[in-house]
């Protein structure tokens, strides 16, 4: 090994990790995380074009409600929205699931 590459050799180590350095500055320095943020609640009409069908008054009653849904076959997903938990489908699916929701009488 020549002079040269006793200081080649350290500078393209260093210049290495610069180049990563700036890489991953760039990538994460966008303000944002790799981890999921928490759900923002929202108005029962910001689902796009999910309906409500039903408001439990607990979680445990609004899955109960879905899981009925589902097994009839019916698209439900359970929401925390501004108004409480609600039990939300597809509007062609809306009287269906109500009447389904509500239950022989």
């Amino acid at each position: 090994m020549t002079w040269v590459d006793y200081v080649r050799l350290p500078l393209t180590g260093l210049a290495a990790v610069l180049l990563l350095a700036l890489v991953l500055r760039w990538a994460f320095g966008r303000g944002g995380s790799l981890v999921e943020r928490r759900a923002v609640r929202g108005a029962s009409g910001d689902y796009g074009a999910l309906v409500p069908v039903a408001g439990p008054t607990t979680h445990a009653e609004g899955e109960i409600a879905r899981l009925t849904l589902s097994d009839a076959g019916i698209r439900a997903t359970l929401v925390d929205t501004t108004d409480g938990p609600q039990v939300m489908v597809f509007p062609e699916d809306a009287r269906t699931a109500r009447a389904l929701l509500r239950g022989p009488g």
